[in-house]
């Protein structure tokens, strides 16, 4: 997956628990500059942002979607993402699963296991070049 020029990033699993990864991905990417939509429905708010209860709310002009969640939940949130149309799925590790990527290949989508997002963007200006 090509992250060039991606610049709004959902985080399915975002928190306000400062323990968890969910919210150290959550501040890393913000301090790189992105556009975080966190994704929790026992949250109206994290890091003072919107947070969504669900994929199904987000807007259509996200660049990728970021899990870092069970991947039981991982596999219908993916599941939701797809019927809404999203098309860039990234899985953290321990997020994926082989069901996952079963459905996500029959779906021809683009997607990334095995790789974390944090080391990925280490180098934000490729990534936020316009």
């Amino acid at each position: 997956m090509d992250m060039k020029g991606f610049k709004r990033i959902t985080l399915v699993g975002a928190t306000k628990n400062p323990m968890k990864y969910g919210n150290t991905i959550l501040k890393d990417l913000l301090g790189k500059g992105f556009e975080i939509l966190p994704v929790n429905p026992n949250y109206d708010e994290i890091e003072e942002l919107k947070c969504y209860k669900s994929v199904k709310e987000l807007p259509k002009d996200v660049d990728v979607i970021v899990f870092v969640v069970p991947p039981r939940v991982g596999l219908e949130v993916a599941k939701e993402a797809v019927e809404a149309g999203f098309k860039n799925l990234w899985f953290q590790l321990g997020a994926e699963s082989e069901d996952i990527r079963q459905f996500l290949e029959k779906a021809g989508l683009d997607y990334s296991f095995e790789r974390c997002i944090m080391v990925e963007t280490s180098d934000k200006k490729m990534f936020l070049e316009v």
